[in-house]
């Protein structure tokens, strides 16, 4: 437990002070943000503002964690290789296209194509590994072959089944991360509120883990999970480098977080719901993610529909995704980013109400 307090405040102090100087080695060596020519025009003032400031987030969170880790007598596990080979293969595949992007100077970055290409090699390396290796002395892996909640349900799916369903949750939730990281602060502040919920989810887990010397009300209760608390190390040392990191994001950003972190947060938040059998509560708890792509889809296939049988593409929204259709609407950006962060809060209690519900029962 202790490990957990101590990875949060060490990846609190690293983004702090990391990004302070990745921000002026950026704006040294120019690389600074495009931006989005039908964006919000009040965006348009960002142009120039240094970017990949994700990189600091991701050093900061590994380095907290594995410095936790080894000053508490511990040593990283399996689950938590496993997460960081997602954090850092979705985070590589975003600094590809930030660098692009800057190269370039344009807001397009890598193809789409190219992109998902690069997330599905993560994403099936990852499902593979966690899915077929590594199980502990009481044969439980990293991950399932199961359908989960709270807790496996239903039938064992085949390897290629599940291999598909981790690979949807992957590029989903990192599409879904980068979807909602267009404003300042909006992801951070979002991501600091997820991670810190998957801290609890995991640290009760190991409370109540099977086999666990801890006893539980009833046997049914406890969570067949592998490493929980290791994972909630990690977990708490993402929440921290988060809010670390807003200090220096909130408006007026002083530096953007770019697809490398948006893509690499996703990617880690994937695989927590993954390893701690939580795949269908992450809908809940990220929420807002599921409220940002469900706006894009609809806005692409209402353009289509409507495009095909009248000749004139319409749009539900006036920009998608959503947070830029209400900064079209006229709110200011502050405002957009402090009510998505209510919305976020929401959706976070709601997840952890619904994980405790389901121990209850």
């Amino acid at each position: 437990m202790r490990g957990v307090g101590l990875s949060g405040a060490l990846a609190l102090a690293f983004t702090l002070l990391g990004t302070r100087t990745a921000i002026g080695w950026f704006n040294k060596h120019g690389f600074g943000q495009p931006i989005r020519v039908d964006g919000p025009t009040t965006h348009h003032v960002k142009r120039g503002t240094p970017t990949m400031g994700g990189v600091v987030i991701m050093f900061g969170a590994t380095a907290a964690y594995l410095i936790a880790t080894f000053l508490t007598g511990n040593r990283p596990s399996a689950s938590v290789w496993l997460l960081l080979l997602l954090f850092a293969g979705c985070g590589a595949v975003g600094f590809l296209d930030d660098y692009i992007k800057v190269y370039r100077q344009h807001n397009q970055g890598l193809r789409s194509g190219a992109k998902m290409a690069g997330q599905t090699v993560v994403a099936l390396g990852f499902g593979i590994l966690a899915t077929q290796f590594f199980a502990d002395e009481r044969g439980v892996g990293p991950a399932s072959q199961y359908i989960s909640t709270t807790q496996d349900w239903g039938v064992k799916l085949p390897l290629v089944v599940v291999l598909l369903v981790i690979w949807f949750i992957v590029t989903a939730t990192s599409n879904g991360a980068n979807l909602t990281d267009g404003a300042d602060g909006l992801l951070t502040g979002i991501g600091a509120m997820i991670f810190g919920a998957y801290t609890v989810v995991n640290i009760w887990q190991s409370n109540q883990m099977c086999g666990s010397s801890r006893p539980t009300l009833v046997a049914s209760q406890c969570y067949q999970v592998r490493d929980p608390l290791d994972l909630a190390v990690f977990s708490a040392a993402i929440a921290g480098a988060c809010a670390g990191f807003l200090w220096w994001n909130a408006k007026p950003a002083r530096i953007i977080m770019g697809d490398v972190g948006s893509l690499a947060i996703g990617g880690a938040l994937a695989g927590l719901a993954i390893m701690s059998r939580t795949e269908l509560l992450m809908a809940v708890i990220a929420g807002v993610f599921v409220l940002e792509t469900m706006s894009v889809l609809i806005q692409v296939g209402y353009f289509k529909v409507t495009k095909r049988l009248t000749g004139v593409g319409r749009r539900v929204f006036r920009i998608a995704p959503i947070h830029h259709h209400f900064e079209h609407l006229g709110w200011d950006e502050v405002n957009v980013v402090i009510r998505f962060w209510v919305i976020a809060g929401v959706f976070v209690m709601a997840g952890l109400g619904v994980f405790y519900a389901a121990w209850l029962i």
